[in-house]
Order: C-alpha cells, then sequence, then structure tokens
C-alpha cells in the first residue's frame, strides 16, 4: 500500500519539509520575563521538531501589538537573542520553524500597551472579546481608531519585526491576518467601518493587509513567507458580511504571489468546519494557485484523506501537538495519543508544556 501523502516530504515556497504535519500557533503564555523566551520555550520547540514545519506561537511585532499577558515579542534585541536560542536548537534537531507576526488591533486592554494607552484598531469599535491581564481574564478596551498617517507606521512595524525573526534565525515567517486581530479587523466589515483609502469595499479593507505583505516579501521573498486567514471565522468578534466574497478576492490577489503556503481555518476558529451557504471549500482550494494548509478539527483520518485527495498540501495540528511532541511518529503507526491537560495551556511552568511522554518502544511496537 502507498504510503498516505501527509507523511511524505512537500517544497512549500522555498522551504523544504519533511513531511507536511504543521505545528500550529499555540498561545501558551509562557514568556514571563521581558516578552522572551526561556529555556522552556527551547525545550518546547525542540521536542516537536519531528514537525515538517513549526510555525510558533503568536508574537508580537511592537509593544502596541501585545494583548495578552506573557506572550512573547521580536521588536527588541533581547527577544531576538532568546528566539535564535530556540531556532537553533530545533534546527540542530533536524526541524525547521517560521515566526509568526502579530498585532492583536483591538483585542487588548490598557494595562498591557505601553503608558496605559488605548488599544487601536481600524475603527473605535469595542469588541465583545475577553483577554487575559496577567491576574484574570478582562474585557478589552475600547480602542481607538488608527490615524490614515499612522498606517505606514504599522507596516514599517511588521517590517523590522521581519529582518528580526531573520536575525533570530527562523526559515521564514507567517503573517498573522486572522482571528480577529489587526489584519483581519481590517479585512471584515463589522469591524472596519473607516471611509477613507482602507474602509469600504474588499480592495481598501485589504489594502493593509497587501502592504504588509508587500513589506514583509520585501526581506524574506514571497518563497519564505506564509499568511494565515480566517475569512469564514467569528473569532474575537471580527465578523464579515459577506464572507465567501471576501474569501474568494483575497484568494484572487494571492494567486501568482507565489507565498509559502496560504493557512486557511477551514471554519470556525476551534469549532464547526461548515461553511455558510454557497461557500466550498474543494472549490476555493481549487482556486487558488499555491500550497493550501488546512486547519481545524482535523485527525488522522481526515488529514490523510483530505491531502490524499489534493484538498490540503499541509494540514496543521494544534492541541495534538502541545499532549504530543512526537505527533508525526505517533499519526504515521496510527499510534495512542497522550490526553491534553487543560488547566496547563496558559501560563505556568513546565508542567502540561515539556512533560508530556514520547512514545515509548512497547507502544510503538504495538502500534507498528
Amino acid at each position: 500500500m502507498a504510503e498516505a501523502k501527509l507523511f511524505t516530504p512537500f517544497r512549500a515556497g522555498d522551504i523544504e519539509l519533511e513531511n507536511r504535519i504543521v505545528m500550529a500557533p499555540l498561545t501558551r503564555n509562557r514568556a514571563k520575563t521581558d516578552d522572551a523566551p526561556e529555556d522552556m520555550h527551547v525545550d518546547y520547540y525542540t521536542q516537536r521538531a519531528g514537525a515538517g514545519l513549526i510555525i510558533t506561537e503568536a508574537t508580537q511585532i511592537s509593544p502596541e501589538g501585545k494583548g495578552y499577558a506573557w506572550t512573547p515579542g521580536i521588536h527588541d534585541a533581547h527577544q531576538v537573542a532568546a528566539w535564535r536560542r530556540v531556532t537553533d536548537a530545533v534546527h540542530e534537531a533536524g526541524g525547521k520553524i517560521v515566526l509568526q507576526l502579530w498585532h492583536v488591533g483591538r483585542i487588548s486592554h490598557t494595562s498591557l500597551q505601553p503608558g496605559g494607552q488605548q488599544p487601536v484598531a481600524p475603527s473605535a469599535v469595542r469588541a465583545k472579546a475577553p483577554t487575559f491581564d496577567g491576574e484574570k481574564m478582562v474585557d478589552v478596551s475600547e480602542p481607538r481608531a488608527l490615524r490614515l498617517d499612522e498606517l505606514p507606521r504599522i507596516v514599517e512595524d511588521y517590517r523590522r519585526a521581519a529582518e528580526n525573526a531573520k536575525e533570530a534565525g527562523f526559515d521564514g515567517v507567517e503573517v498573522h491576518g486572522a482571528n480577529g486581530y489587526l489584519l483581519d479587523q481590517f479585512l471584515k466589515d463589522g469591524s472596519n467601518h473607516r471611509e477613507d483609502a482602507y474602509g469600504g469595499g474588499l480592495e481598501n479593507r485589504a489594502r493593509l493587509l497587501f502592504e504588509v505583505l508587500d513589506a514583509v516579501i520585501g526581506v524574506w521573498g514571497a518563497g519564505r513567507t506564509g499568511l494565515r486567514l480566517s475569512t469564514f471565522s467569528a473569532a474575537n468578534d471580527a465578523r464579515d458580511s459577506d464572507p465567501k466574497a471576501l474569501t474568494e478576492y483575497l484568494i484572487d490577489r494571492l494567486n501568482g504571489v507565489g507565498l509559502a503556503y496560504l493557512h486557511m481555518i477551514e471554519g470556525q476558529t476551534g469549532g464547526s468546519r461548515e461553511l455558510p451557504e454557497g461557500a466550498d471549500l474543494r472549490a476555493l482550494r481549487d482556486r487558488y494557485d499555491g500550497a493550501w494548509m488546512g486547519n481545524n478539527g482535523y485527525d488522522r483520518d481526515l488529514a490523510i484523506a483530505r491531502v490524499d485527495n489534493g484538498d490540503a498540501d499541509l494540514v496543521a495540528f494544534g492541541v495534538p501537538f502541545i499532549s504530543n511532541p512526537d505527533l508525526p511518529r505517533r499519526l504515521k503507526l496510527d499510534a495512542p495519543m497522550n490526553e491534553a491537560d487543560k488547566d496547563t495551556f496558559y501560563g505556568g511552568g513546565r508542567e502540561g508544556y515539556t512533560d508530556y511522554p514520547f512514545l515509548d518502544g512497547s507502544e510503538a511496537r504495538k502500534a507498528g
């Protein structure tokens, strides 16, 4: 029987991958010192180097881009040096790793912002969403609308963060344009009420995203730049009146760019894979001319089937990678999985982070 494509090598743009299993970005809230990775981050990512590709936890491009306590940044020299320890260790273990570039926009709280300032957003529309301030869950603060003359600064922050990621030794970057954060807020008409060149129709609402992509590609090249989208998802209260049209517009604009991959949340983030009436994942995948990374509710059978059928080139797994550092091996052998401890997902130390067991010899023989 031929080997399932999921376990075969793949070239994502300019990045050569040993398999098509991707570790999805997973916020774990453990960067407690200067928003920088620590020793346990080095171990955590190195343990998971068997993934074809690791996408780091979302990493803020600037102090303004921070929305949750104890999340890492990539905007100062200390953070760059700390991330370099991670990438060196992952590479020594034979893995590939890209950094996810993140600006949360309105999904923040004044206590997390420089000088206690208001979070920024396309429009002064407060999200119905929570965040973590380091002590408890709190409602996000009311944002202020970014001025037109501030948007070049936002683009420059992305460009500088992309340069820092290169200095930190990553294999590429992923632009986070999903899950209700800043770029997604601009894309969706529920959160973008602007009346200037960055609001209104699809072209205007997508303007900032493509300016950011151009800046990041200028640093990395398209073949080492990925993009994450969640056009159908209402995560963090970011909604659009016509997500199918938005998705088709973005795909058409992205065709020919040559991105390393397009990372799509297929349905509701962490929820249903159902799409609105008239929308079809296969049709959208066929519409796109590049590598398609599927994400949302994948198990072994679904991942194998969708890659074999050409519905996806790569599959991103989230929670299974938390509790199974050797997930690719377990998937290949159809071995038992460790159960994830949800109480240790966010914050804390090594417990529930670097102490999940690897498959032992007897389990492997039984599965094999």
